[in-house]
């Protein structure tokens, strides 16, 4: 089953059971992803855009990070309503998530990646994210691989 088709049940689900912070965190995912679709889409004439699991995934990262970010500053103004709203927000769209990558493993892979580019230097980054990102697949943020693959190639 899809990531978007999951979206929608938990929608009408919500909707069902009368859970409005569900309900509304799941609109405005979904809401996002139409629009990534309507921006995809080239040609006026194209009557349908469907976007695959990873860029829904993508959608899905981005709205967390968001969120997280509204966490720190709610925490920095102590608006006590924003921080729980934000947390409760957050583990709804991790329920949709995959289940993230221990640091370990990301390391791991990184070196890997290394390893296989024979990169050397931080100059090398790029050809290091290019081969680590479909391995990750959505398994860990990406300013979390970014910071790895910047922290390997420096030491």
């Amino acid at each position: 089953m899809s990531i978007k088709t999951q979206l929608n049940d938990s929608m009408k689900e919500a909707m069902k059971s009368g859970d409005e912070v569900r309900k509304r965190t799941v609109r405005m995912v979904l809401a996002a992803v139409k629009q990534a679709e309507v921006d995809k889409r080239s040609n006026p004439a194209d009557k349908r855009v469907e976007l695959d699991d990873t860029a829904v995934m993508n959608i899905l990262q981005k709205e967390v990070k968001n969120r997280r970010e509204s966490l720190e500053e709610a925490k920095k103004a102590n608006r006590t309503d924003l921080v729980e709203a934000n947390e409760a927000e957050i583990n709804i769209l991790q329920a949709f998530l995959p289940k993230a990558m221990p640091a370990e493993e990301l390391r791991a892979l990184v070196q890997a990646a290394i390893a296989e580019t024979g990169a050397s230097s931080p100059s090398d980054m790029g050809k290091v994210m290019k081969a680590v990102m479909p391995k990750v697949a959505g398994r860990a943020p990406n300013d979390m691989v970014s910071a790895t693959v910047r922290e390997l190639l420096q030491t």
